[in-house]
This record gives C-alpha cells, sequence and structure tokens, in this order.
C-alpha cells in the first residue's frame, strides 16, 4: 500500500460528481486489489427510509473499481494520468445480506479476477466490521472517453 494514497480526493480519481459519488476514500491499492470507504448519509441518493437501497450497493462496488482504476491511472509512470469512463457490463452472483442504514460506514474490497482488453471481471465484497453484508461479481468496460466537467 502507498503512503500518496491519502493525499488523493476520491473526486480526482472518479468521473462522477456530486452528489452520485459513493466512495469516501481509497484505503488500499495493489494491481490486484482495491479497498474503499463509504458511509451512508441520510441525504444519500439511494436512501429510503434510513437505508441504503441494493442499487446504491451495486454503484459503490462499481465506484471501487473507477477509484482503483483512477488511482492506477494517475500514479503508474507509464499510464496517460487522465480517469476514463466506465460502465457496468454485467452483475453476476449478486447476495446483498443486509442493506447498510444511515451512519453506518462500509468497506468495499474489490479483487480482480480477469482482465481481457478494455472489460474486467473483479468480484466484490462489502463489509460493516467484520459482517458480510454483500458479495458479487461485476464486469466493467472502460471506454477512451474521459468527463466532460471534471
Amino acid at each position: 500500500m502507498s503512503d500518496k494514497i491519502t493525499d488523493f480526493d476520491v473526486k480526482e480519481l472518479l468521473p462522477q460528481r456530486p452528489p452520485f459519488i459513493m466512495v469516501d476514500k481509497l484505503t488500499y491499492y495493489d494491481p490486484l486489489k482495491s479497498v474503499t470507504v463509504f458511509t451512508v448519509r441520510a441525504n444519500n441518493l439511494f436512501c429510503k427510509d434510513g437505508v441504503m437501497e441494493e442499487a446504491g450497493l451495486i454503484e459503490n462496488i462499481a465506484q471501487t473499481c473507477a477509484v482503483k482504476t483512477g488511482y492506477r491511472d494517475m500514479t503508474e509512470p507509464e499510464r496517460d494520468g487522465v480517469v476514463k469512463i466506465g460502465f457496468i457490463g454485467m452483475i453476476k452472483r449478486m447476495d446483498i445480506y443486509r442493506n447498510p442504514r444511515v451512519d453506518e460506514q462500509f468497506t468495499t474490497t474489490v479483487e480482480i479476477l480477469e482482465e481481457v482488453f478494455n472489460a474486467t471481471l473483479i468480484g466484490a465484497k462489502v463489509e460493516i466490521g467484520d459482517e458480510l453484508i454483500a458479495t458479487c461479481e461485476m464486469k466493467i468496460y472502460l471506454t477512451d472517453k474521459v468527463p466532460v466537467n471534471k
């Protein structure tokens, strides 16, 4: 893990803009794995009746992938330093054991299972403390497009 991670604002690593940011901080990075944290707030777009809906968990997992890619592209010398737009191509084996509630902080871990050209298959787990609350596999496609209003 690099000390540089704490120097990055996630907005520098993501194509998304507020209020659609579902990651607070990147806490771990290596070429195959990344870990983020996020605290659920009452005004979150995906909160209803004090609980984050499933779509919020899915978006958090996708954004954890995006933060990992953004960090890689910003810090590895052979990369161009430009954050690119990606999209979810597939969600497989999604299990949600419970949804996080307002003021709970959860940790999302994403590991690359396979990379082929612009497609990345990842395995993800979401935890609150030692409690596993969600898992899935997701395929993410990276485009050559960059955010317009970065």
